[in-house]
């Protein structure tokens, strides 16, 4: 761990690793395959994949503007991962799904991360991971602090 990191509270830790991981994931992605895809693409792909939920859907779910859910859904629907299509009796909205090539992209980066937690679990033991997923999963108290 970085000397810098261990002043670091809750959140500034998480958001750190999830920094490094994610950096980690897209570099090696794009190391090794044609398609360049950024972390927003993929987060974006992640709302969508075996799924068909309209624009304003993803939009409305995502912590990301609206005005840039639209970029990055055409910035995908460009590299020919996602089709864009109207919905049968609604012409104002529009449905967003993976193409067979966004599909495949999808499942080959799900396989990459999944090596890349092949190594954390590694480094810190299958005991440790598991125990780090059940505290990142377990119901933190936190929606009480929404208003």
């Amino acid at each position: 761990m970085s000397a810098g990191w261990q002043s670091l509270d809750l959140m500034d830790l998480l958001s750190e690793r999830h920094l490094q991981l994610r950096g980690i994931s897209e570099k090696l992605w794009n190391e090794k395959n044609d398609i360049s895809i950024s972390n927003s693409e993929w987060f974006i792909m992640a709302r969508i994949y075996k799924k068909k939920p309209t624009i304003a859907h993803v939009a409305k779910h995502v912590d990301i503007s609206r005005q840039a859910v639209h970029k990055v859904i055409k910035n995908l629907e460009a590299k020919g991962l996602v089709k864009i299509s109207s919905l049968e009796n609604n012409k104002k909205d529009k449905c967003i799904e993976l193409t067979p090539l966004g599909e495949e992209c999808y499942e080959k980066n799900a396989a990459l991360k999944n090596s890349i937690e092949d190594t954390v679990k590694e480094r810190l033991g299958a005991e440790k991971m598991a125990f780090l997923k059940e505290i990142l999963k377990a119901d933190w108290g936190l929606d009480r602090l929404r208003t």
